[in-house]
């Protein structure tokens, strides 16, 4: 059994439709919802989306390279977001909902170029891709209700996922795959 791991970052909008989808993944462990790319540390929920701190919402995924690879991770990604909106994502607007991939060294940063240029050159959108892909900063951990939102309140969460646009979006740009 592998005992390597490594870490990777990701803003997609909600935090609460980023975890589900990275979770299924063989070799993914650990999943935390949080906040990263500002200015302010230790920062509540409150501040981030008051697009005061300069943090977006995202997830911090510690995953074991020889079960999943980086590449992996990147396609789940972006089955998840709409690449090219700058506001936000969805019915969510504002900075801290921006997306953007967070590498952790050169590799990740090399990979996540060439991802986001093959999926404005061949993926299934019209638009300029606007994600960036910036170095990571310190990860902060979001409070305890936002962990594994989608399990514990999986009603409300299914209900939000539909009604911002999120699910319909997914599946009219990827199918149900």
């Amino acid at each position: 059994m592998s005992e390597k791991t490594e870490l990777a970052t990701f803003a997609g909008g909600c935090f609460w439709c980023m975890v589900g989808p990275f979770e299924q993944e063989e070799g993914v462990h650990t999943i935390i919802s949080g906040y990263t790319g500002g200015h302010t540390e230790n920062p509540t929920y409150q501040e981030v989306c008051s697009d005061t701190t300069g943090h977006v919402e995202a997830v911090q995924i510690e995953f074991d390279p020889d079960k999943v690879t980086y590449d992996k991770l990147l396609e789940i990604f972006w089955r998840q977001i709409d690449p090219t909106d700058a506001g936000g994502q969805f019915n969510d607007r504002g900075e801290s909902y921006g997306t953007a991939i967070f590498y952790h060294n050169e590799s990740q940063q090399e990979q996540a170029e060439a991802s986001k240029e093959k999926m404005q050159n061949e993926g299934p959108f019209k638009g300029r891709i606007v994600t960036p892909v910036r170095p990571a900063k310190t990860f902060y951990r979001a409070e305890e209700g936002h962990q594994e939102y989608h399990k514990k309140n999986s009603y409300h969460y299914n209900m939000y996922k539909r009604g911002s646009g999120r699910a319909g979006f997914i599946e009219t740009h990827w199918g149900n795959a």
